[in-house]
């Protein structure tokens, strides 16, 4: 198992040398997305004046503080709890994600299926895991929130966030068909075949 600290954004090249079981600590950048954002964003079509090419999204709606615009405060917010939220609802939006906007990698909770493995496959992507309950923790892991985009929806909002030692999270699923939560799948069901034979109620 390797680490690897990214300092978005990064080539597909990069997100290729990420492999299963690795983690990853990201620097500089990351965008906020979420559930009303991608609806927005492709069902309806809306663009986002913000450059996602080469760079991590999250999914969360972050709980933050309306603020005065200031040199410490550029977009008018400041984090308060910055969550993640459950990945596989979005799973439609990975692909046009990341063909139209340029994502590389996904951060989130309980994996995503295989359309998203299919895309990182042929692009070049990554989803990197976070631990549900974690929301604590990763909002010291961000500094600022430095713009905001779609702001109608807010907290679904795009949000860039200025981060620093963002991790370290685990690759939950690689370019290469890797995926831990298709894995874990796999060996639940066996089991659970196991114990269903074993009672007779197979």
């Amino acid at each position: 198992m390797t680490h690897h600290i990214l300092e978005m954004p990064i080539t597909s090249d990069q997100a290729r040398t990420l492999k299963v079981g690795d983690t990853v600590t990201l620097e500089k950048t990351l965008y906020g997305i979420r559930d009303a954002t991608l609806i927005h964003m492709f069902d309806r079509d809306r663009r986002t004046r913000l450059d996602l090419q080469g760079h991590a999204v999250i999914h969360t709606a972050p709980n933050v503080h309306k603020v005065p615009i200031s040199p410490e405060a550029p977009a008018g917010y400041t984090p308060f709890c910055i969550g993640t939220t459950t990945s596989q609802r979005m799973e439609r939006f990975t692909r046009p994600l990341m063909l139209r906007e340029g994502v590389r990698i996904i951060v989130g909770k309980g994996g995503m299926g295989p359309e998203t493995s299919a895309a990182f496959k042929e692009l070049g992507g990554a989803y990197l895991a976070i631990v549900g309950g974690a929301a604590a923790l990763e909002t010291t892991w961000i500094e600022e929130i430095e713009d905001v985009d779609l702001d109608d929806l807010h907290p679904e909002s795009l949000w860039r966030f200025r981060i620093k030692h963002f991790g370290p999270l685990l690759v939950g699923m690689d370019s290469h068909g890797g995926s831990l939560f298709a894995d874990n799948q796999k060996e639940v069901a066996s089991r659970r075949d196991a114990i269903l034979k074993s009672i007779g109620a197979a």
